[in-house]
């Protein structure tokens, strides 16, 4: 690792830009490290929409709490992005643009459970959140991303926690407020996030089978509809809060991540 350049010339490039990604990403560019980009499959199957930089994919422009970000193509449009102070998201499946842009960071932040193809290799730090990734082999820094003590721990030797798959528990509810599809096909929803929902209320189907609410509560994210999903994928999630200011705002987790990571970057760049 090669600490020595200012903090706000630091070049990060994030892998995703789903809603943990996006986290990170807002929790950087809060601290003044504003030269990211984020790379991302060409349709991502983002749940809670109204925090993923994803959607600029989709919409052209995303903002989540304050902070924009545009659909970019190439270095070029990548460098124009910044001076408009946006952060900049790429369809690029491969990460092809790190080659391109030699970022001082990567930050794997797909949470696909294991390790796609990332090497300490990409960057001068390269950091990995939650399992699929031992710091000092694959990864320089590894991030917990297991709710509970060690929450957005920086771990620099081993592995995260493995993942449990079961949801964080919100009022006494944990899997019954996850929807997921009923069989491959094509989803349809019919209420949109922000909505109000009962317990039994159908939300949506997949190729015709009911996608039924087995809580009451706000819907915080849902899957866009006319997507086409895998029987078992998580495409929906219900807050028996009811709070609808939470489907716009991060969640205490993604929050705890995003500041683990920027621990981990201020570790190596911020040394005297």
């Amino acid at each position: 690792m090669k600490p020595g350049k200012a903090l706000n010339e630091l070049i990060v490039g994030l892998k995703g830009a789903g809603e943990m990604a996006s986290a990170v990403a807002w929790r950087l560019y809060q601290a003044r490290i504003r030269q990211l980009f984020m790379m991302e499959i060409p349709r991502p199957l983002a749940v809670r929409r109204e925090v993923s930089f994803c959607e600029a994919l989709h919409e052209g422009l995303k903002t989540v709490e304050g902070v924009e970000a545009v659909r970019a193509a190439g270095v070029k449009e990548i460098a124009r992005a910044w001076e408009q102070t946006q952060i900049p998201v790429i369809v690029d499946p491969r990460w092809e643009t790190i080659d391109e842009m030699g970022p001082d960071v990567v930050v794997d932040a797909i949470l696909a459970k294991r390790n796609l193809g990332t090497t300490m290799r990409e960057a001068s730090l390269v950091i990995g959140l939650g399992p699929g990734f031992t710091a000092g082999q694959d990864v320089h820094m590894v991030i917990e991303t297991n709710r509970g003590h060690n929450l957005g721990r920086v771990i620099l030797s081993g592995q995260a926690e493995s993942n449990t798959g079961v949801p964080g528990e919100i009022l006494g509810s944990s899997a019954e407020r996850v929807l997921r599809a009923p069989s491959n096909g094509l989803f349809r929803s019919f209420p949109q996030i922000g909505d109000q929902v009962e317990p039994d209320e159908i939300v949506g189907d997949v190729n015709g089978n009911e996608v039924r609410a087995r809580i009451g509560g706000v819907i915080r994210g849902l899957i866009a509809s006319g997507v086409q999903v895998n029987r078992g994928l998580k495409i929906g999630d219900i807050d028996p809060r009811g709070d609808v200011s939470y489907c716009g705002t991060i969640s205490d987790k993604a929050r705890a991540i995003g500041g683990g990571v920027l621990e981990a970057i201020l570790r190596v760049f911020n040394e005297s």
